[in-house]
């Protein structure tokens, strides 16, 4: 998925799990950003979903989010089995 579609992408994961899924940006020329982006394991930017207490639960690189894989990862947060 290029840059551009993960936008619209994530606003229409705002729509379809309302009140349940925040979201939030960081820029990456931003310095505090770097460390993040680093410490995830990213080269330039990617998707992380969180726990309420910011556990990463999910996340994938850069150019490679596939957004049913998201779908799938917060469906299972939000309604896990067993």
């Amino acid at each position: 998925m290029v840059c551009a579609e993960l936008k619209p992408a994530v606003s229409g994961l705002e729509k379809e799990f309302p009140g349940q899924v925040f979201f939030f940006k960081l820029y990456a020329t931003h310095q505090e950003s770097k460390k993040a982006i680093k410490q995830l394991g990213f080269k330039n930017h990617g998707l992380v979903v969180r726990s309420a207490d910011g556990k990463v639960l999910h996340k994938q690189a850069d150019h490679t989010v596939d957004m049913d894989e998201v779908r799938k990862a917060i469906g299972e947060i939000l309604h896990p089995s067993g």
